[in-house]
C-alpha cells in the first residue's frame, strides 16, 4: 500500500495556516461533529489540538530532534 502522507517537513510551509485548521473545523461541523470555530470556553485549546493533529498527519513525527511531536 502506497501512502501520500506524511510528506517531507519543509523549513516553512505557507499552506499550513490557521485558516487551514478553521476550514477543517468547519468541514467537521458540517458532518455533525461539535463546532469549534466559534467562541466558547476551550475553543482555543480545541483549535490548537486540531492544528497539532493536522501537523502530525501532514508532516509525521519529528524524528530529527530525537523525539516524536
Amino acid at each position: 500500500m502506497s501512502r501520500r502522507y506524511p510528506i517531507p517537513r519543509p523549513a516553512d510551509d505557507p499552506r499550513f495556516t490557521f485558516g487551514l485548521a478553521l476550514d477543517v473545523a468547519q468541514v467537521l461541523a458540517a458532518h455533525g461533529y461539535p463546532a469549534i470555530a466559534e467562541p466558547y470556553d476551550g475553543c482555543g485549546a480545541d483549535l490548537v489540538g486540531l492544528q497539532q493533529a493536522l501537523f502530525s498527519l501532514i508532516y509525521g513525527p519529528d524524528v530529527s530532534e530525537g523525539h516524536l511531536s
